[in-house]
């Protein structure tokens, strides 16, 4: 019998538990990170630690259900070529969000990415990511050959590949 490889999977945002729900009912094996958050008001709730993420081990050769399950936007990969993720990662994952330790996940954009506001008060909004502050973004949007920085949440912001943000917009966010 053939070891089954685990895959990451994309899906569409706010959804990881739900799809999550989905391919266990399915028979899948799953794998979704979770950790501990701080909010603002002193309290914790539970987050998803790769937010748009999951992890599942399939036959790569019998992708099909796993990609018509709702909420499912692709497998990792290179082109449409689903690659594996590491097991020996994997397990040291599992290790880390088990042992009960302070997570703190890496911030999600990279300075220079173009992302889209999608939540809060300036939802619509289009930027690039200019730093990091802590577990926020700093968002500058430019107007006349002006800047005015906002923190925001970055909860709040999506990626320009998951957002569609067009090209000739000139707001600035991190």
């Amino acid at each position: 019998m053939k070891t089954l490889e685990w895959f990451a999977i994309r899906v569409k945002s706010n959804r990881e538990k739900v799809t999550a729900q989905g391919l266990r009912g399915r028979g899948y094996e799953v794998f979704l990170p979770e950790y501990q958050l701080q909010t603002n008001s002193g309290k914790s709730r539970e987050a998803v630690l790769f937010p748009g993420y999951l992890f599942s081990r399939f036959e790569v050769t019998n992708r099909l259900p796993v990609l018509m399950l709702p909420g499912v936007v692709h497998i990792v990969g290179v082109g449409k070529t689903p690659i594996p993720v590491d097991a020996v990662e994997l397990e040291s994952l599992k290790l880390v969000v088990q042992a009960g330790l302070l997570v703190n996940p890496d911030e999600p954009y990279t300075v220079g990415e173009k992302v889209r506001i999608e939540q809060g008060p300036l939802a619509g909004a289009y930027g690039v990511v200019v730093g990091h502050k802590r577990e926020r973004l700093v968002v500058s949007i430019s107007l006349l050959q002006r800047s005015v920085s906002v923190v925001l949440s970055s909860e709040w912001i999506a990626p320009r590949s998951v957002s569609r943000c067009p090209e000739t917009t000139r707001a600035v966010a991190s």
